[in-house]
């Protein structure tokens, strides 16, 4: 995910996007506010009452009751989260400091690498047009990363180009213009988790994630709900309350990419690794934006001791509720790999109900979660085929690849990842994150096996 100039803090950008987000949620809106909406559509942006008035819907929007017949059960609080889990599949299973711990680690990193920069050059791009690229570069299906050394007429027809990188990269980070692992908020957020463990502890809290953000992370490296949330925290808004105050974003894909390393930390404890990212999810987002984070985390950790996919996506689901949206749609998604779908079909599927040329959809949590447990299920546990499955899916491309590669990593280990996909990175990272810079990733890897070490957790 990346800085758009179509999140902009005025309130008066998001009056779309909490319509939509309201009704995802399961609330009636009134004839007043379907009203005061179509005023709001009708009036010129430079127009100063425009921003009063589209603060105001926001909020009348927030106190707005459930629909009586909304199916979910969808609380963001974590006691609730843990009383609405379903009954326990798979029991904590924590090895101890097994020999391949530095392996699966190392691997997690680079995997998590090698998926998010497959994905960046074309984050945005929507599905057709990076298949069309591909086809036409020889490079499908995928089996390397993306060139911009190209036949000219291919280049101008999709827009490839090499200036303007996102995240300080001067360049696209196509793999002629990268020397190393290039920033992004995939990976940023990845070490600000290192950065609140190694300071904090396993028993940090909200307030010590937001903390950290303030002081090492800064504002223009952020998107959607987190640059809402940054801007609550420094209004002394603090959590809970800093994911909640109109913030339209609350249920998008955010807190989904930020919470690997508490996955790598708790491996065989999917339920520790799920609570962890609640409390760093929570200062940004609500709900399903929650669930997905807990999801991934979870996944992650049960990804340190089975090879097996389904069992991994479904210890990600033993920690959310069992009936909320994210559930009810990955629990499509297995049922569809075990009724033998093809991949086509399943992505088919997906673009069916949601529409990635709608930004709320392009960018929500679940579309690309989806995305993210079909691509693990159909690339049988081999990271060329997962992450390049992620990518031509469509959607939030880098996340996705970045979520699937971690996850296949941690499996495998960095000692059976392929050296071509592995590489290019040069063991080496640009990071935004201050205090940081450019450091080796296997010095990243070493960090977190030291923070397992000091598990209190682990049995």
């Amino acid at each position: 995910m990346k800085a758009s100039e179509q999140y902009y803090l005025q309130y008066s950008h998001h009056v779309e996007i909490e319509r939509q987000q309201a009704m995802d949620e399961g609330k009636q809106i009134s004839a007043e506010l379907a009203a005061t909406y179509e005023k709001l559509a009708s009036m010129p942006w430079n127009d100063p009452q425009r921003e009063q008035m589209a603060a105001a819907y926001i909020d009348e929007i927030g106190k707005l009751p459930l629909r009586a017949d909304f199916p979910f059960v969808e609380p963001s609080n974590l006691p609730e989260i843990v009383a609405e889990r379903p009954v326990a599949e798979f029991p904590v299973n924590q090895p101890a400091l097994f020999e391949d711990l530095a392996d699966k680690m190392y691997g997690a990193w680079l995997g998590r690498s090698a998926g998010c920069l497959l994905g960046q050059p074309i984050e945005g791009w929507r599905k057709e047009r990076i298949t069309g690229l591909l086809k036409e570069t020889n490079n499908f299906p995928v089996h390397y990363y993306i060139s911009s050394e190209m036949d000219p007429e291919i280049a101008e027809k999709y827009g490839v180009i090499n200036e303007g990188g996102s995240y300080g990269n001067e360049l696209v980070s196509w793999i002629n213009n990268v020397k190393h692992m290039v920033e992004d908020d995939d990976m940023n957020y990845t070490i600000i988790s290192l950065a609140v463990l190694e300071k904090f502890g396993y028993d940090f809290s909200p307030d010590d994630v937001a903390e950290t953000w303030l002081n090492l992370l800064p504002l223009l490296r952020t998107c959607t709900a987190e640059r809402i949330a940054y801007r609550n925290l420094v209004n002394r808004l603090d959590p809970p309350l800093s994911a909640t105050y109109r913030n339209v974003y609350r249920e998008w894909i955010g807190a989904q990419i930020r919470v690997d390393l508490y996955g790598y930390i708790n491996p065989g404890n999917p339920a520790k690794a799920a609570e962890m990212a609640w409390r760093d999810a929570s200062i940004s987002h609500v709900k399903n934006g929650i669930y997905g984070a807990m999801w991934t985390a979870a996944m992650l950790a049960m990804a340190a001791v089975t090879d097996n996919r389904q069992d991994v996506i479904r210890a990600g689901l033993g920690q959310i509720p069992a009936n909320c949206r994210l559930a009810d749609d990955i629990r499509t998604v297995l049922r569809w790999y075990e009724e033998q779908v093809t991949f086509d079909s399943v992505v088919e599927r997906i673009h069916h109900k949601y529409d990635e040329s709608n930004a709320h959809h392009w960018c929500h949590t679940i579309s690309n979660a989806m995305i993210v447990a079909a691509s693990l299920l159909y690339g049988e546990g081999d990271l060329e085929a997962t992450i390049g499955l992620a990518i031509i899916s469509g959607f939030d491309t880098d996340c996705n690849a970045a979520t699937a590669g971690s996850i296949v990593g941690m499996q495998k280990g960095a000692s059976q990842l392929p050296e071509k996909w592995v590489k290019p990175l040069n063991d080496k990272i640009r990071s935004g994150v201050d205090g940081f810079g450019i450091v080796p990733l296997s010095h990243l890897a070493e960090r977190t096996v030291k923070l397992i070490a000091n598990n209190p957790y682990l049995k």
